[in-house]
């Protein structure tokens, strides 16, 4: 993948091709794509019928000839022909004319950490749909890091933890590259999973997906730890709807066992790195970005984990395409490591 910030000085459109959403944003005028990465098609004539929160809003409600798909996964383009018709249908006619005045566009994206080829491909070929001629690919952590407005040009450490929809990627950065980093397969997924499998044994109850959503604001409001909140859902003996009181600690509990692993990265990275950089963490601290990053407890436990300052950025979810954004525009200059002339 590319760093190079006279190539992405060059590029047009940055965009961030998350499992869970994704955003576009166009230089000199910021982010104006930010939709759910989700697309509606009738199987029997393979017809798009809507995506983003369209698309959204009809997952588990449609009829049997009417699927909802979700054509990347981790960061990853899965289907390539759907992915592009979906990229198509978010990015408006208004963009599309500023595109066309530029024949020779240049786009960035962001990338996994150590994306595959096949995968580097995939998203050539969606943004190369759209127009693009040029595509520069950059690692999501860097993008994130610059985002969040750590100072990654500098020889001092930086820890950044992106938490996504499929997966959570840690790093430690300096001098604008990554020293140490890991990535697995835990994020904003298997915990609504953890949280769906806990109400079906402790609760006989079957949860869609949108009942999930008052969970949710009851565990990330502090002053509601403990409380009971009525969440509705299908009975699994029975088959009616049902309403429980769940009680939010027990369903903290629940989330704990998937977000070990994310600790357990956090520690082979730590392990990786050398002891100077270890030492600057320790004042500096870790960063928490991505759209799962303000699950309720993740800050609490890697602090108490490892006895470091934990932050979670201003606008987690926004970081990675709003800091390739920043490359684009030039705000962010590496520090000059031109060689010595005796």
């Amino acid at each position: 993948m590319t760093l190079c910030l006279d190539q992405l000085n060059r590029c047009t459109v940055a965009v961030d091709l998350g499992a869970a959403r994704t955003r576009v944003y166009l230089k000199d005028t910021g982010l104006v794509v930010d939709e759910p990465s989700l697309a509606a098609v009738n199987t029997r004539t393979g017809s798009l019928i809507a995506v983003g929160e369209m698309a959204g809003g009809m997952a588990g409600r449609t009829p049997g000839h009417i699927r909802v798909v979700r054509p990347i996964s981790g960061g990853t383009v899965v289907d390539i022909d759907m992915a592009q018709r979906m990229l198509r249908f978010l990015v408006d006619d208004k963009i599309r004319r500023a595109w066309r005045r530029k024949p020779m566009l240049r786009a960035a994206v962001c990338l996994p950490h150590d994306a595959e080829p096949i995968a580097q491909r995939a998203a050539v070929e969606v943004l190369g749909a759209l127009g693009a001629r040029k595509v520069e690919m950059v690692d999501t952590l860097i993008a994130a890091a610059v985002g969040c407005g750590l100072p990654v040009e500098q020889p001092e450490a930086t820890m950044i933890v992106v938490c996504g929809a499929a997966s959570t990627q840690v790093a430690v950065l300096s001098l604008g590259s990554i020293v140490a980093a890991e990535k697995v397969q835990v994020g904003g997924d298997a915990i609504d999973y953890a949280v769906v499998q806990h109400l079906r044994s402790e609760h006989e109850l079957m949860l869609a997906s949108k009942g999930l959503h008052p969970l949710h604001l009851a565990l990330f409001d502090p002053m509601r730890i403990g409380t009971e909140t009525e969440v509705r859902g299908r009975d699994v003996a029975t088959g009616l709807s049902r309403t429980v009181l769940v009680n939010t600690a027990h369903v903290r509990e629940a989330i704990h066992t998937p977000l070990t692993g994310v600790l357990d990265a956090i520690g082979r990275v730590l392990r990786e790195c050398p002891p100077d950089l270890v030492a600057d963490l320790a004042d500096r601290g870790v960063m928490l970005a991505g759209g799962s990053a303000m699950l309720p407890g993740l800050d609490t436990m890697i602090e108490q984990a490892t006895g470091m300052v934990v932050r979670v950025a201003d606008n987690p979810d926004t970081c990675s395409v709003v800091g390739l954004g920043a490359m684009m525009e030039g705000r962010i200059r590496p520090m000059k490591l031109d060689p010595m002339v005796s």
